[in-house]
């Protein structure tokens, strides 16, 4: 009795303890929160945005408040925030310039040429940016040629290399393990099963992969020639004899960079352009500050609605899924559509897709949504880095499609999936299955055995109903015939730049020309914009999704270019077997 009353006390004494780290914790960071808030309201005089360009791009930042209390927290930049910070700072007559830190930036091409895109749109005030790194990553270098004065450390480098693609295929993999994905699909160059069924890509999948890199890469060596005067057959020359490996002086020599410094010596000549004494610090703004620092150029009485879609499409969030802080939760957004719908507030909705598709289901259920929502006010969607297959489903009955030149879209198949597991669990594991069912495919769908002609049947008949739909979606939206999408379905990939070619989107544009076009079809003359969804607070992060976007970036950080590969096969496991997916992933680094 003795030694379980000491164990209750023992046990109540660390409950009360971690209460109270619990609530000292909480009350100090939304203390934080609020004297950040203060802080930024003004800008002082003479003052400069700080755009750091190191870690990954992410539509929208999340702030990783376990990593944060553990010490951890993965350097994720929200693009919606840096774009937000230099339009801001281009209207504030308080802020003269822009200093870029880069770093090592890992972004899709479509994040990096409206970050771009905007930082030229700022530099159209008269205000100057100034660009520095120790290493310039190829992504980096190229938002930063945007520049008045572009430096390197004098033992620095550019990665200047040039884009390719290097799928990976498993299918030798599993079968060591006795796993082989039975697999069917609608559409020559449907190509995301191609990891589970062959050993090298397709003759079309590779075809249509070239198609994209070349145009991605023509547009990077455009922008860099523009803005540094160098030819773009010179900088394919560079990209060919490897430039990461040259000499820094061989940078300035190429005109890659205006000069060599170390970083104090580029904030020296930063306090000469503010005029600022050399013994004075330099007012800095991080993108962070400029949260909370009135935008002067947004002003009017009407909202626009921008939400954010990104990640895999799934139909509803699955229990201890690292993948569920970036996924479009079907359930979860045709919920938000609808409130959306009835808010007399919202004058026109702007939706961000960056999303390389998913669950078959949820694309139809949400393009359902979309059409209910067009009903009571304009819908116009902006494409990210990626808006295919699913994610082009969700988006190509809207009002207006944006997307940017090197928006990955179109993707226009379906594909089902069913693991046969029959040799690991039977041969390998040594199980033994035994079977009582009332019909004939009782147990269709079971991973112990391969499927039999009848099951394949009924899947292709299936997978073949799912492609005809999605088609029709194609057909009624983009207001073209079924024949007309055919011809160019099939699951082909193309770029925004050839998508506006064959009518798959309406212009060619960022964010900021989406919310133009919205403002302009619901006619509302003075507008605002507001975010939804809108981001999680600091108790329902500790409380609800910490720990998986804390074990979400640890496993970003350990899997590297097995990362999405990994995310794609939970979520084929925890959803559907019909999939609307892209064939691959490309982020510029």
């Amino acid at each position: 009795m003795k030694d379980f009353i000491k164990y209750v006390l023992a046990t109540f004494v660390g409950l009360l303890l971690f209460l109270v780290v619990f609530v000292i914790f909480g009350v100090m960071s939304l203390v934080g929160m609020v004297a950040s808030g203060e802080a930024t309201k003004n800008v002082k005089e003479n003052s400069v945005l700080v755009v750091n360009l190191s870690g990954v791009m992410e539509e929208r930042a999340s702030e990783n408040v376990f990593g944060q209390f553990t010490g951890n927290a993965f350097n994720n930049l929200g693009l919606e925030e840096t774009l937000s910070a230099i339009k801001k700072a281009k209207a504030n007559e308080n802020i003269k310039g822009i200093y870029i830190e880069c770093g090592a930036l890992s972004a899709d091409m479509a994040q990096i040429q409206e970050l771009r895109d905007q930082l030229l749109d700022f530099k159209k005030s008269g205000k100057w940016i100034v660009a520095y790194g120790d290493i310039y990553t190829q992504g980096a270098y190229y938002v930063s040629t945007t520049a008045n004065k572009l430096y390197v450390n004098p033992q620095g480098s550019i990665d200047w290399h040039g884009i390719g693609v290097e799928p990976i295929f498993v299918k030798d993999l599993l079968a060591k393990f006795g796993i082989k994905m039975q697999v069917i699909k609608v559409g020559k160059y449907k190509s995301a099963t191609e990891m589970f069924t062959g050993s090298e890509m397709s003759e079309a999948n590779r075809e249509q992969t070239q198609r994209y890199v070349d145009g991605l890469w023509a547009n990077v060596c455009k922008g860099v020639s523009e803005s540094r005067k160098i030819s773009v057959e010179k900088l394919n020359q560079l990209a060919d004899n490897s430039l990461v490996t040259a000499d820094a002086q061989t940078l300035v020599k190429e005109k890659m960079v205006d000069g060599l410094r170390y970083a104090e010596q580029v904030k020296a000549e930063v306090k000469k352009m503010l005029e600022v004494e050399d013994d004075e610090d330099i007012c800095q703004l991080s993108v962070a500050d400029m949260v909370n620092v009135k935008d002067e150029s947004e002003r009017g009485d009407d909202e626009i609605a921008v939400y954010y879609a990104y990640g895999d499409i799934v139909q509803t969030s699955v229990g201890g899924s690292l993948s569920n802080t970036t996924a479009i939760v079907g359930a979860d957004v045709c919920r938000d559509l609808e409130k959306l719908a009835k808010d007399d507030d919202v004058k026109a909705v702007v939706i961000r897709v960056n999303s390389g598709g998913g669950s078959a289901y949820a694309s139809e259920q949400i393009w359902h949504q979309v059409e209910l929502l067009r009903k009571e006010k304009p819908v116009v969607v902006s494409m990210g880095g990626k808006a295919a297959s699913g994610g082009y489903y969700m988006s190509c009955n809207a009002n207006y499609i944006f997307a940017e030149p090197t928006t990955l879209t179109g993707s226009i198949g379906i594909f089902g999936i069913v693991p046969d597991n029959s040799e690991l669990l039977t041969q390998k594991l040594g199980l033994k299955f035994d079977a009582v069912k009332t019909n004939r495919n009782s147990l269709f769908g079971t991973s112990s055995r391969p499927m039999n002609d009848e099951e394949i049947g009924y899947l292709t008949a299936s997978i073949g109903r799912g492609y005809e739909l999605f088609r029709k979606r194609v057909a009624d939206g983009r207001k073209m015939t079924v024949d007309q999408v055919e011809a160019i379905a099939q699951g082909h990939v193309f770029t925004g730049e050839d998508a506006l070619k064959i009518k798959l989107v309406d212009e060619l544009g960022g964010l900021d020309k989406a919310v133009a076009k919205a403002a302009q079809l619901a006619k509302a003359k003075s507008y605002y914009t507001r975010n939804y969804p809108e981001q999680t607070d600091f108790w329902d992060q500790l409380m609800n999704e910490t720990s998986g976007s804390y074990l979400d970036g640890k496993m970003r950080a350990a899997l590297g270019v097995l990362y999405e590969p990994v995310m794609m096969l939970q979520n084929v496991n925890n959803s559907d077997r019909l999939q609307a997916r892209l064939p691959y992933w490309i982020n510029v680094k």
